[in-house]
C-alpha cells in the first residue's frame, strides 16, 4: 500500500485556506500502467537474436578470410577424413595398425587425385584448340539462328561480339580468381602439402580426436557423442549419394554424347562427373557445357538431342536415382536443401556451398534426437480427473 498527502487549496471569496487529505493507493494497480506488451517483447527479442546472429555470421566470415590459408587445408582434409575413416576403421579391424592403415589410405588418395588430374587436365588440354573451334562454330550457329529469326545482321554480328567477349572476360575472371586463391593459400604446393599432413593425423588419431573434443566440449558425453555421430553420418552419406549420382549422369551424358555423335566424349564426361560435386550450378554448368560443345561439332540436331539428354539426367532419371542414393542421409525438403545450400555458398563460398546440407541436416537430426530424449525423460502426465499425488498424501 502507497500512502501520500493531497494538499487542495479553497478559495470562496473572503475565506481562503489549505486543507491536506491522506490518500492510499494499492500498488497492484500499478502493475497494468506503462507496460509494454507481450507481443511486442517477443518481436524486440527475436529481432535482437537475429541481430546476433548476423553478427555472429559476419564475424565468423571475417575470421575465416583471415585465417583461411590454415582453415582451408583443415576443413578439406576433415571432409575426405570423415568419409575415408571407415575405410582405416575396417583395415584396423583385420588387425592392421591405424597408422599403416592410414598411410596406405593416404598413398591411394594421392595416386588416385594425380591420375584423375591427368586424365582430366591432359584430355582438357590436349583437344583445348578442338573445343575452342568448336565454341566458335556454336557462337556462328547462334548468330544465324538470330538473323533467320529477323534480327537485322549487324545486330547478330554485335551479339556474337558480345558473347565471344562475355566468354573471354569469364574465363579471365575464373583465371584471376583461381590465381587469386591461389596466393592467399600462398601456394598450391603448401595447401596439398598442409592438406596431406593434416588428414593423414585426422585419418592415424581420429577416434582420439574425437574423444577429446567430446570430454572437453563441456556437455553430456552421451550428447556429445550422438552429435559427431549424427555430423559424420550426414558427411558419409551426403557424399556416398553425390559420388553415385555423379557416375550416373557420367554414365548417362556419355551414353546420349555417343549416340548422338557429339565430339570430345571423354572430356564431357569427366566435366559432368566432377561438376555434380558442387550442388546445382556444377551439374547445369557441364550441362551447358555439353550444349555448346554439340552445337558447334554436331549442329542444331546434335545440340537439341544433348538438351534432352541433359534434361533426363539433371532432373527426371536423377530424381529416380537421387533418393536411393542419399536415401536417409539428409531427411530434409528438397527446398530446404536449395536454400541452405544458396546460402552457404554466399556466405563461405565453396567451401559453404557443399557442407550446408549435410551440417543441416545433422542440425535438424540432433534437434530431433534431443527433443525425443527430453519427451523419454519427462514423467508422464496425469490422466484428466485423477487428483495429485501431494493432495492424495494428505
Amino acid at each position: 500500500m502507497i500512502r501520500g498527502r493531497l494538499r487542495r487549496r479553497h478559495e470562496d471569496g473572503e475565506a481562503s485556506g489549505e486543507t491536506d487529505e491522506q490518500i492510499e493507493i494499492d500498488a497492484r494497480q500499478l502493475t497494468d500502467i506503462f507496460v509494454v506488451p507481450q507481443w511486442l517483447r517477443d518481436v524486440g527479442l527475436t529481432a535482437w537474436l537475429l541481430v546476433g546472429v548476423a553478427l555472429f555470421l559476419v564475424g565468423m566470415v571475417w575470421l575465416l578470410a583471415l585465417t583461411q590459408v590454415i582453415v582451408l587445408p583443415l576443413l578439406t582434409a576433415g571432409i575426405v577424413a570423415a568419409v575415408a575413416s571407415p575405410l582405416v576403421a575396417w583395415l584396423h579391424g583385420h588387425r592392421v595398425p591405424r597408422g599403416l592403415g592410414a598411410a596406405l589410405l593416404m598413398v591411394a588418395i594421392i595416386a588416385l587425385g594425380i591420375g584423375v588430374t591427368l586424365v582430366v587436365v591432359g584430355g582438357i588440354t590436349g583437344e583445348a584448340a578442338d573445343a575452342s573451334s568448336r565454341l566458335s562454330d556454336a557462337k556462328d550457329t547462334i548468330a544465324g539462328w538470330l538473323t533467320d529469326l529477323g534480327v537485322d545482321p549487324s545486330k547478330a554480328e554485335e551479339a556474337k561480339q558480345h558473347a565471344s567477349s562475355g566468354v573471354s572476360d569469364s574465363v579471365s575472371a575464373l583465371l584471376d580468381g583461381v590465381v587469386g586463391g591461389l596466393s592467399a593459400l600462398s601456394s598450391i604446393v603448401f595447401f596439398l602439402a598442409m592438406t596431406a599432413l593434416i588428414l593423414f593425423f585426422l585419418l592415424k588419431d581420429g577416434p582420439t580426436i574425437r574423444a577429446w573434443v567430446e570430454d572437453h566440449s563441456g556437455i553430456p558425453k552421451p550428447v556429445a557423442q550422438m552429435m559427431g555421430q549424427r555430423v559424420l553420418g550426414s558427411l558419409r552419406g551426403y557424399f556416398l549419394g553425390v559420388t553415385i549420382v555423379a557416375a550416373f549422369n557420367a554414365v548417362v551424358v556419355t551414353i546420349g554424347a555417343l549416340i548422338l555423335g557429339v565430339p570430345l566424349v571423354g572430356t564431357i564426361a569427366a566435366v559432368t562427373f566432377l561438376g555434380a560435386y558442387v550442388p546445382y550450378i556444377g551439374a547445369w554448368a557441364a550441362g551447358a557445357f555439353a550444349v555448346l560443345l554439340a552445337l558447334g561439332g554436331g549442329g542444331t540436331d546434335a545440340a537439341a538431342g544433348m538438351i534432352v539428354v541433359q534434361l533426363l539426367a539433371n532432373s527426371v532419371l536423377q530424381q529416380l536415382v537421387q533418393p536411393l542414393a542419399m536415401g536417409a542421409a539428409l531427411g530434409i525438403h528438397p527446398l530446404a536443401v536449395l536454400v541452405v545450400t544458396i546460402a552457404g555458398g554466399a556466405l563461405f563460398g565453396t567451401i559453404g556451398l557443399v557442407l550446408a546440407a549435410p551440417l543441416t541436416s545433422a542440425v535438424v537430426r540432433i534437434s530431433a534426437d534431443l527433443a525425443r530424449a527430453r519427451a523419454e525423460e519427462a514423467p508422464p502426465a496425469a490422466p484428466p480427473g485423477a487428483a495429485p499425488a501431494a493432495a492424495e498424501a494428505t
